[in-house]
């Protein structure tokens, strides 16, 4: 699985939470049918909007990523996003009590009875 981290610095006080909720669910129709993409996370903070993408696999996240993206947020937000790309090889879900290494689901460490 890949984790990709999109920052959009934005200058000001933090958006209003209506607003982003606004602008982030009628963005959902750009995104709900990106190949390889699972879940994206919208973000919202002081120092500006992003989001958290997870996808399927690097060639995914590549495809959508690609050369003319940056421009593309540019052109909507007016300023240019930062762009980290990672490996996401462990995932710990708490809500279902269960630890995954490359999506398949492991013997969680604590299932013992030793944490």
């Amino acid at each position: 699985m890949i984790v990709a981290l999109v920052q959009i610095p934005l200058d000001g006080p933090k958006r209003a939470h209506d607003f982003v909720v606004e602008q982030s669910v009628a963005s959902t129709k750009i995104f709900h049918s990106v190949k390889g993409l699972r879940r994206k996370y919208y973000l919202n903070s002081e120092a500006g909007g992003g989001g958290i993408y997870e996808f399927a696999t690097r060639e995914d996240a590549e495809a959508w990523f690609n050369e003319g993206w940056a421009d593309w947020m540019e052109g909507r937000f007016g300023v240019r996003p930062t762009l980290t790309i990672f490996d996401n090889p462990v995932v710990l879900d708490n809500e279902v009590g269960e630890v995954r290494v490359d999506g398949t689901p492991v013997p969680p460490p604590w299932a013992d009875g030793s944490h």
